[in-house]
């Protein structure tokens, strides 16, 4: 009796999980043809059920008011169910919530906490707003040295805003020893990237043979690449 008890249990279990992966294919299939209230009401069945991607997608399309009127207390809610689950993107949406206060009290703690998580499952969003936290003190002691570890860890997207971080506190000295060399390395790694502020900063180093031999046409050249993206910054905002 106890076995066809189990058994029977199981089954239900199985099936339950095989219907909210349908509801799910057929809510990404609606959202793609933007048919977004169909969509909801797809991924809302699937995420009764226990799905996570599903329970993502309701608190996406909740703060973007995509086929629902926008609420950051619902988009909190089902991050919240979904990052509970384990899954380091659905963390990391929960953190942002946290971090900056929508459909909850800001808290720094609660952001931290949900970013480690992520961050620790190799999340690089994670990684990077964890190294910002520290390194700007917010709700926590600023702590160079754990920035640093954790820009590094971001560093392995290949993301040029991190790689000009970590350029700008190896010629600081913050967390690191002050080292120009790697500050000329990681500043070039970014600026090659597109990386306005980074292409500034690799001109200056060429110009004073900062952490490189001085190379007057070179720090030339990044100056204009540099100003090239200011002007074209400058003509989108007028």
């Amino acid at each position: 009796m106890f076995l066809r008890t189990l058994t029977y249990l199981m089954i239900l279990t199985m099936s339950s999980y095989v219907l909210a992966d349908e509801y799910l294919n057929k809510g990404k299939l609606a959202y793609k043809n933007k048919e977004y209230c169909e969509s909801i009401a797809l991924f809302q069945k699937s995420a009764e059920q226990g799905n996570a991607v599903a329970q993502s997608f309701l608190g996406y399309m909740f703060s973007k008011g995509q086929g629902v009127k926008q609420s950051y207390e619902q988009a909190y809610s089902w991050y919240s169910k979904a990052a509970k689950q384990g899954n380091a993107r659905h963390q990391y949406s929960l953190a942002m919530m946290y971090e900056k206060g929508r459909g909850v009290s800001q808290n720094y703690e609660m952001a931290v906490e949900w970013h480690t998580k992520s961050a620790i499952q190799g999340n690089a969003r994670s990684q990077f707003h964890l190294a910002m936290i520290y390194y700007e003190g917010k709700g926590v002691s600023i702590n160079y040295k754990r920035a640093f570890e954790w820009f590094m860890k971001a560093a392995q997207d290949g993301n040029a805003g991190v790689q000009y971080k970590i350029g700008q506190m190896y010629e600081n000295g913050q967390g690191v020893p002050q080292d120009h060399k790697q500050a000329f390395t990681w500043y070039k790694r970014s600026a090659e990237q597109g990386d306005r502020i980074a292409q500034h900063k690799l001109a200056e180093m060429y110009d004073n043979g900062k952490g490189t031999t001085e190379n007057k046409k070179l720090a030339e050249l990044w100056f204009q690449k540099s100003a090239e993206q200011s002007d074209t910054k400058d003509k989108k905002s007028k």
